[in-house]
């Protein structure tokens, strides 16, 4: 071969090489545009993977919600009961209340029979400790302040000694089980 036949074939071999070479970087150019722009194509396993992960999430939150709402339900019952007990028992304390104002004008009369009075002292001491027991407290002492929520002020007097809204006599005690008002105290108010 000549020399120049040679570098001729050697041109055009360097120059199909270069083509062809053209030629794949142009395909391979354009398999990247088309995964680029076509959407990905899932496996079956990885759309079913993800479907059931939501699903679990899904149940995991239903879940946590029934579990709150119950919680809720439970608080709910047990201050509800506990508010039932609490009024089932003022109530009952009520209905004794007309004897405690028995025995107490009992023990405000004088009487010549030491006997009935001391009688009379061990039944009210017991009634009384018979409410304590029940939670129930007795309010409104003379001297103590008016308050409209736990008093009922039937009279009002001017006196200089007392002060302002303080009571001045009390007609019938008033009683408590915590912050429940069972009956209220009927108080005279000074100034």
């Amino acid at each position: 071969m000549s020399k120049k036949n040679k570098e001729k074939k050697g041109q055009t071999v360097t120059e199909e090489t270069a083509s062809e070479v053209e030629e794949i970087k142009e395909e391979a150019s354009a398999e990247e545009t088309a995964e680029k722009e076509a959407p990905k194509a899932e496996t079956p396993k990885e759309s079913e993977l993800e479907k059931a992960q939501k699903a679990l999430a899904q149940e995991h939150d239903q879940y946590l919600r029934l579990a709150a709402e119950y919680d809720n339900f439970r608080k709910r019952s047990r201050k509800e009961k506990e508010a039932l007990y609490t009024d089932v028992k003022a109530e009952t304390a009520a209905k004794f209340l007309p004897v405690f104002d028995d025995l107490e004008r009992a023990l405000a009369n004088e009487t010549a029979d030491e006997a009935y009075k001391k009688g009379v002292e061990l039944i009210m001491a017991e009634f009384r400790k018979i409410m304590i027991g029940l939670g129930v407290e007795e309010f409104g002492e003379k001297g103590d302040a008016f308050d409209p929520n736990a008093h009922n002020a039937v009279m009002h007097v001017e006196n200089e000694e007392l002060g302002e809204n303080v009571i001045a006599q009390v007609f019938q005690k008033g009683f408590r089980i915590g912050d429940k008002v069972i009956r209220h105290a009927v108080v005279q108010v000074a100034n």
